[in-house]
């Protein structure tokens, strides 16, 4: 049995992440992983450069490999553990600088980590960073091109993983605004994360898209579907109608939860001070109540309690109420965790701060960058949530009841009076 390179067993480590979807070990992020695999599968190659062969081949020459010790890079996500090659018969000397010119540059580094996911990589990235101060590039072409096309299999490992593995009980669907594309508007960068069935909490895709629009969020979703993500029993997204119909239109057997934290925003705009306070409280009684019946008794109070003194702010309370509280049909330690997309919020004030610090960040790859290595570092402190027998029957009977009625409703009324063959026609 041959012996695997440092470089293949870190390579089969992320690459089982990504298939998974989510990370275990906090002191292996994604990004962190992507940086030694990088750094080792560098090394590796100009190891073959000095010694004139691949790890596996044999050859001619005074020097050869005596296997490998630990190295440390410092970075701004944490300490990178990479195992470095060692040869012997050869000046090590350029091996030895090699290696101190990568550990100076742990912010490009980082930033090709998370590039080799976000968007793929090109030859000119990589060459960008394996140049000595003087210009001259540290690796072959050969070596360079071997390398790109490693860490474009990495990419394409993520974008393109079936997704089939992922049983979506809780589907989180979201966009954030950025600057993609210089001179034009700010674009929808399109997130979705789930909690599975067994509880686990999993980064699902994420995409550029041109708009929140119908059509955008549609592929969105379809792609998804096309890579074998199965219907959840619940999506929840903010009031963006152009996500909302298509939700409505690729996922008809899911119930839609609308984001409560969105909600509660738009209402309080309307209000004005002087009952801001005792409206925010009742409308939040209504969406928290302890069963759907009791949401709809509050909200009927609200309503003769606040007509006349809100009339805007009522109506943007009674706007899709029945998605604002579809969070009730479910267990009850469960509907915290699903009535709001807060963690997009929350994953995205870094990209809004730095935004604001360098306004002239923008592009399709920088921000997309951004993005992607915000959500790979949230997701080292994900938790899930846990599902006991009883909640788990709940779970499977409200989806048994949702299928019904999405089949009912696409059953065709059959008119009184209608003869045999008119009744199969409609069918």
């Amino acid at each position: 049995m041959k012996r695997l390179p440092p470089s293949v067993q870190t390579r089969e480590h992320l690459r089982q992440m990504l298939a998974e979807g989510t990370v275990d070990d906090p002191r292996s992020s994604a990004m962190l992983l992507g940086m030694q695999l990088i750094f080792e599968e560098a090394l590796e190659e100009k190891v073959a450069d000095i010694l004139g062969r691949g790890y596996y081949e044999r050859g001619e020459g005074d020097g050869y490999r005596n296997g490998y010790r630990k190295g440390r890079l410092k970075s701004a996500e944490g300490q990178v553990v990479y195992s470095s090659p060692q040869i012997r018969g050869v000046d090590q000397e350029a091996i030895t600088e090699f290696r101190k010119t990568l550990s100076g540059r742990s912010e490009a580094l980082e930033d090709l980590a998370v590039e080799m996911y976000a968007r793929g990589c090109s030859t000119r990235d990589i060459e960008a960073i394996f140049r000595g101060d003087d210009g001259a590039s540290l690796l072959s072409r050969t070596a360079v091109s071997k390398l790109t096309e490693s860490l474009w299999e990495e990419y394409e490992a993520f974008a393109t993983r079936d997704l089939s593995g992922i049983k979506p009980l809780y589907l989180f669907l979201d966009g954030i605004a950025a600057r993609l594309t210089p001179g034009y508007k700010r674009e929808a960068v399109l997130v979705a994360w789930a909690y599975t069935w067994e509880g686990k909490k999993v980064l699902v895709n994420i995409a550029p898209g041109t708009k929140e629009s119908t059509d955008c969020c549609r592929e969105f979703i379809e792609e998804m579907r096309r890579r074998g993500l199965d219907e959840p029993l619940v999506s929840v997204t903010d009031g963006a109608p152009g996500l909302i119909r298509a939700v409505e239109e690729c996922l008809p057997k899911a119930l839609r939860q609308r984001c409560l934290a969105h909600k509660m925003r738009n209402i309080a705009a309307k209000l004005p001070e002087d009952i801001e306070a005792e409206f925010k409280q009742a409308a939040r009684a209504a969406y928290q109540a302890p069963s759907p019946a009791m949401a709809q008794a509050l909200k009927e109070d609200l309503v003769s309690r606040f007509e006349k003194q809100a009339p805007s702010a009522v109506r943007c309370f009674l706007e899709d109420f029945d998605a604002c509280v579809a969070h009730l049909k479910c267990p009850p330690r469960h509907r915290k965790v699903i009535r709001t997309t807060n963690m997009l919020e929350r994953l995205f004030e870094e990209e809004r701060r730095r935004s604001k610090v360098a306004p002239t960040l923008f592009g399709e790859r920088p921000v997309l960058k951004l993005m992607f290595a915000a959500v790979t570092r949230a997701s080292e402190r994900w938790h899930g949530i846990k599902i006991t027998d009883l909640e788990r029957k709940q779970l499977k009977k409200l989806q048994e009841q949702q299928e019904k009625e999405a089949k009912e409703k696409n059953e065709p009324v059959v008119k009184l009076g209608s003869t045999r063959k008119e009744i199969l026609q409609q069918k």
